[in-house]
């Protein structure tokens, strides 16, 4: 239960640092992220430490599952601060902000919510018979839930052509077109392309 509201109190920081983006812009909040960050870490940590406890990571599967565990981290890292210009992203905060459309964003808007989710589904399947897979799942409808949120409400406030991304790109599941524009522009944005 400890972990479960741990997982939930990171994602109300979340919500907490997407509204201050767009309204008070305090400095103190702006660490929110960070701090929810933290508690969805502390309350998986607290859940795999459980796990083993019960016996969980010795089956015969565990090893495959834990090895994808690795590769969705790694692809949810990638997608979240190396497919985006750091500069940009991260510390410039120009009053007129553009999309990054390129690469993984031009897969889908959230591409993070797959590697989540995929990181949940199976650390929580190695982990059986702990409580990860349960909580796993919710941080993953959490997850998909804050999104909506940044989707309607934070991006189209924070970015100044975010509605024209929206028509380019699909929210969560790639399709055709925008996997052969990811292809196209990777590692530059379909801004970028489209410019004489």
């Amino acid at each position: 239960m400890v972990s479960l509201s741990l997982g939930i109190g990171g994602f109300l920081l979340y919500l907490l640092y997407d509204i201050n983006s767009f309204t008070c812009r305090s400095r103190l909040l702006h660490t929110a992220f960070a701090l929810g960050t933290l508690l969805i870490g502390a309350a998986t940590a607290l859940d795999v430490w459980e796990a083993w406890r019960l016996g969980a990571f010795s089956g015969p599967g565990d090893a495959a599952l834990l090895l994808a565990v690795a590769a969705c981290l790694a692809a949810l890292v990638y997608s979240l601060f190396f497919a985006l210009p750091f500069q940009e992203t991260y510390r410039e905060q120009a009053e007129e902000r553009r999309v990054y459309d390129g690469g993984v964003y031009a897969l889908c808007r959230h591409p993070g919510i797959l590697c989540f989710f995929g990181v949940y589904l199976c650390l929580g399947l190695a982990a059986l018979p702990g409580d990860l897979l349960v909580h796993g799942m919710m941080f993953s409808l959490l997850n998909l839930a804050y999104a909506g949120f940044q989707d309607r409400i934070t991006f189209p406030r924070t970015f100044c052509d975010y509605e024209a991304y929206r028509k380019r790109a699909p929210f969560l599941i790639p399709t055709g077109d925008s996997i052969r524009l990811a292809r196209q522009t990777w590692g530059r944005s379909v801004s970028e392309e489209e410019e004489p």
